[in-house]
C-alpha cells in the first residue's frame, strides 16, 4: 500500500454510496494503492436501523471497531466530521492526516430546539428551508426518517476547544462559502495544526460534489493523481 489506510464518513441522512463512491472518492484512493474504510453510520445506507435514540451513543464506538490497530488518514463530511474529530481527539496517534468539510463555527453554536428534528417529526415551520433539505433526503433513498431521528437524538461526545487541542494532526478543514455551518475560521483556530479552504459559490448539500473538495482532499492526503 502507497500510505495509509483512509476512512472516509459520510453525512447525516446520505450514505458511503452518495457521498464516497459517487463523486469518485473511492475508486481514485484505491487506484492510488490507498485501502479505503468507508462504513455506512448506524441509522444510514445498508446499516441497521434502530428507532432508540440510547442506540445510537454506540456511533463513534462502532467506527473505531472497525479501524485496523495502524494509523489512518480520514476524511468526514457534516456529521462524519464531527465523529472523526471526536475520535482524533481521543487517541490522535491513531490517526495520520485528517480532511474534514462541511462543519465549523457551528460546531460551538447551541441552539434551543432542533428544527431539524421537528422536520423529521412533520413539525418544522416550512420556511426553515436547511430543515426541509434534511426532511426530504431522510424520506429518500432507501432511508427512515424514524431511525434518522433518532440518531439526531443522540448524545454527542464532547468537542469543545479543549478536545480540540487535542488533534495535532494536520488536517485540512473544507467549507463552502454558502454552507450554513460556516464560517470555520473558529474551527480552524481551535486546531493546532488546521489549514483551510473555503470553496466560493458552494452551499453545505453542494460540497461532496465539488470538485475542490475531492481534488484537495486527495492532494493532502499524498493520494492526488491529478
Amino acid at each position: 500500500m502507497a500510505g495509509n489506510p483512509v476512512l472516509l464518513l459520510h453525512g447525516f441522512t446520505t450514505s458511503a454510496r452518495r457521498t464516497w463512491h459517487e463523486p469518485g472518492w473511492v475508486d481514485l484512493l484505491t487506484e492510488a494503492g490507498r485501502e479505503v474504510i468507508a462504513p455506512d453510520l448506524l441509522g444510514h445506507g445498508d446499516a441497521p436501523k434502530p428507532h432508540d435514540p440510547a442506540e445510537y451513543d454506540a456511533v463513534e464506538q462502532l467506527v473505531e471497531d472497525a479501524l485496523p490497530p495502524s494509523p489512518v488518514d480520514g476524511v468526514g463530511y457534516s456529521a462524519g466530521a464531527r465523529i472523526l474529530l471526536v475520535l482524533a481527539s481521543r487517541d490522535p496517534d491513531r490517526f495520520g492526516r485528517l480532511v474534514v468539510g462541511g462543519i465549523g463555527k457551528s460546531l460551538f453554536e447551541r441552539r434551543e430546539g432542533n428544527p431539524i428534528l421537528d422536520a423529521l417529526q412533520g413539525t418544522a415551520e416550512a420556511e426553515d428551508m436547511v430543515a426541509q433539505h434534511f426532511k426530504s433526503m431522510a424520506e429518500g433513498d432507501g432511508n427512515d426518517p424514524k431511525a434518522l431521528a433518532a440518531f439526531i437524538q443522540r448524545k454527542h461526545p464532547p468537542l469543545g476547544p479543549e478536545e480540540l487541542a487535542a488533534i495535532t494532526n494536520p488536517t485540512l478543514v473544507v467549507i463552502g462559502e454558502k454552507d450554513f455551518a460556516g464560517p470555520a475560521e473558529p474551527l480552524v483556530d481551535a486546531l493546532p495544526n488546521a489549514e483551510l479552504l473555503t470553496l466560493p459559490g458552494v452551499d453545505h448539500f453542494g460540497l461532496p460534489k465539488a470538485f475542490p473538495f475531492l481534488e484537495r482532499g486527495l492532494d493532502f492526503l499524498g493520494a492526488a493523481p491529478f
